[in-house]
């Protein structure tokens, strides 16, 4: 199994947490997707442990929400004691009434609008990361008009190739996020912030791009902004307190993927930071991290029923099931690759290759590409691995579809966290 979430019971029945995939699904109905608390818990803990461990106090692990975000997600991540990572009003709204502390919220964002920097402001986000000169200019006014003072990082892009997919790459020369260091936008944009009356410059932020596996590109990171950081303090004087490197680390899609190990990264960054701080002479800034699909990619499955089954002989066989685009757009937007497991018939040796094909009225609505599965018949239960992270976040209700409701399995029971949306529900905001 490519997940330690997953299992094989005495039925031959894929278990999640322990539970039986059919009876989830029997319960909740299909599609579903079904996570692991347990799993997603550990996963904390993993990254928290890490970082004290190589950073001591001087280090923090923010959720990046925009992975997967609700309520309950939100209180999680605060009994674990973690900071949070917000993208957007919604996602900054959503933490605020799971009552989240607001002291450990960062909010990013390449447009923030000025309703949602001044959300931030009332909010009393502690981080707001920025990312262009309009928006500096905005935030300063506002905070202004507030009485406050808002503590800012700047986003900057460190010039380096991720090596992954061009949609999910961000941190190189042509990106729509940050300032840009060879440009000399970064360093233009501190002298503009030191001036501003409103604006207190605590650190500076970096993200290369997501799912990658190698570890070289994050070193390289880490040591491009530490010099960068040293030469900023010695141009503006500045002190910079943070250091925030993003997230964009790998998790197992498939067999073949061979993702970095946590601590092992945490570990060589920190260790890089802090021998360039030291021999520049400056002090050793507190470390920030952004994990997301990482935390709850691989704790997620999603499961379907199985419909109408194509076979177009010397072509290929369609497996169509009851979700697809609406509920898992990542094959349409990056030819994402998954593992399927028939739940019902886990064990099975595969025997045909097969195209995992959604409902929706588009040729492109696949989930998975040349699948190789046992046989499979109409009314199976069907698995898809690893679609805790970006799959429910990206949900959309094109061709009207109703989103799928969310489970999480902890200790043997399952609890409802998101209800499935009705046709009621699509309608609501109509007008007519």
């Amino acid at each position: 199994m490519i997940s330690d979430s997953l299992g094989i019971n005495n039925k031959n029945h894929l278990t999640i947490g322990g539970l039986d995939t059919l009876n989830i699904a029997k319960e909740f109905g299909t599609p579903v997707y079904v996570m692991d608390e347990t799993q997603i818990r550990k996963n904390c803990r993993l990254y928290l442990d890490s970082i004290k461990e190589a950073c001591g106090d001087k280090g923090l692990a923010l959720y990046a929400s925009k992975a997967f975000s609700c309520m309950y997600m939100c209180k999680l991540v605060a009994e674990e004691g973690m900071g949070l990572d917000v993208v957007s009003g919604g996602e900054l709204y959503t933490a605020h009434k799971a009552g989240f502390p607001m002291e450990k919220v960062y909010f990013h964002g390449n447009n923030k609008t000025p309703d949602e920097l001044k959300m931030a402001i009332d909010f009393g986000v502690g981080r707001v990361v920025v990312d262009n000169s309009y928006e500096l200019q905005t935030l300063n006014k506002l905070a202004c008009t507030e009485g406050k003072t808002a503590k800012v990082l700047f986003r900057v892009k460190p010039g380096i190739d991720a090596h992954t997919h061009d949609f999910i790459m961000t941190g190189q020369v042509d990106s729509k996020f940050g300032f840009g260091l060879e440009t000399g936008d970064a360093m233009e944009i501190l002298h503009v912030a030191k001036q501003l009356p409103n604006i207190d410059v605590v650190g500076l932020h970096c993200h290369i791009g997501s799912q990658i596996f190698d570890k070289e590109p994050f070193l390289e990171a880490a040591e491009v902004m530490t010099n960068f950081i040293a030469d900023a303090t010695a141009e503006t004087g500045i002190v910079f307190k943070e250091l925030n490197l993003g997230g964009g680390y790998g998790i197992r899609y498939v067999e073949t993927d061979n993702p970095i190990g946590y601590d092992e990264y945490i570990g060589a960054v920190a260790e890089i930071v802090r021998k360039i701080a030291y021999n520049r002479g400056i002090e050793m800034p507190m470390l920030l991290m952004e994990p997301g699909r990482s935390i709850v990619g691989s704790a997620g499955i999603t499961l379907y029923t199985v419909g109408v089954v194509k076979d177009i002989p010397g072509i290929r066989k369609y497996v169509s099931v009851d979700g697809g685009m609406a509920d898992n757009p990542r094959f349409i937007m990056y030819d994402a690759e998954y593992t399927a497991i028939v739940a019902n018939n886990a064990s099975a040796e595969p025997t045909e290759q097969v195209t995992v094909a959604g409902k929706c009225c588009e040729s492109g609505d696949l989930i998975i590409k040349n699948a190789t599965v046992p046989r499979i018949e109409v009314g199976d239960t069907l698995a898809i691995l690893s679609t805790g992270a970006y799959n429910y976040s990206m949900a959309s209700n094109y061709n009207r579809i109703p989103k799928p409701p969310v489970v999480m399995v902890r200790e043997g029971m399952a609890k409802l966290i998101i209800k499935r949306e009705t046709y009621e529900d699509v309608l609501k905001n109509d007008i007519c």
